[in-house]
């Protein structure tokens, strides 16, 4: 008897999440209120006060249905015993693009962060737990890039927090712009490829010296030959500024 009642409690649970979920995209969050969402999931307030303390414990625990089994994947992608850690990565991001797309809760919570929800009032906390959500996952990136260039799956030359920091963009970008259009591409379908655009510039990287040259040395390349060319015409140019003068 008593596992039923904890496998009913549970029911009770999740039926107040999803329906919240669906409030919320419907309404907004700071226009819901929990009689709304006690309304609409057939419970009392006293069932969902039952559950969770307010309405910012509430929305914590429909992030967490979602985020937590992406930072177990991006933790596994960052851990230095990961044998490729340029593949993990690659799946992380792609588990995140198809989720978005063919996950309804997912897809649904998204839209509730992105499009639905202000941080004020119960909410209002939990702006700092995101900005140390995405503080934590922008880490694990940059030390899961940074196992790639030690393995030799990237140019030495790639900046593993610059590398983080665009991949982090992208993908968030990528997620935003199909949720305010998802016919205006594949997000689901596109995922692998639209990951490895952005790795194979990664994996380009330059090797060479030539990678920290200066910029205006490069520039010179068109008109006067090779990069490593103009390289050595402004290598000699320094030289001759640097004698002293008589």
């Amino acid at each position: 008897m008593a596992r039923r009642t904890k496998e009913e409690a549970q029911e009770t649970r999740n039926r107040i999440l999803d329906t919240a979920e669906e409030v919320f995209r419907d309404q907004g969050v700071t226009s819901t209120s929990l009689a709304d969402i006690a309304d609409a999931a057939g419970v009392t307030r006293g069932a969902i006060y039952w559950h969770f303390r307010n309405k910012g414990d509430l929305f914590a625990a429909m992030l967490d249905r979602v985020a937590l089994p992406m930072e177990e994947m991006i933790r596994q992608a960052a851990d230095a015993s990961t044998a490729d850690p340029l593949s993990s990565l690659r799946a992380c991001c792609v588990h995140v693009l198809r989720q978005t797309a063919e996950d309804l809760r997912c897809r649904r919570v998204f839209e509730i962060l992105t499009r639905k929800c202000e941080y004020v009032d119960e909410l209002g906390s939990l702006s700092q737990r995101i900005l140390h959500c995405r503080s934590e996952g922008l880490e694990m990136m940059e030390r899961a890039l940074r196992n790639a260039v030690h393995k030799g799956q990237l140019s030495r030359h790639v900046d593993a927090r610059r590398a983080a920091l665009g991949l982090h963009a992208y993908v968030d970008g990528l997620i935003y712009d199909w949720l305010l259009d998802p016919d205006s591409f594949a997000l689901g379908r596109e995922a692998e490829a639209l990951l490895d655009q952005y790795l194979d510039g990664l994996r380009g990287a330059p090797a060479s010296d030539t990678a920290s040259a200066p910029r205006s040395a490069l520039m010179l390349a068109p008109i006067g030959g090779s990069p490593l060319q103009a390289l050595e015409r402004a290598n000699r140019g320094r030289s001759a500024l640097a004698k002293p003068q008589r």
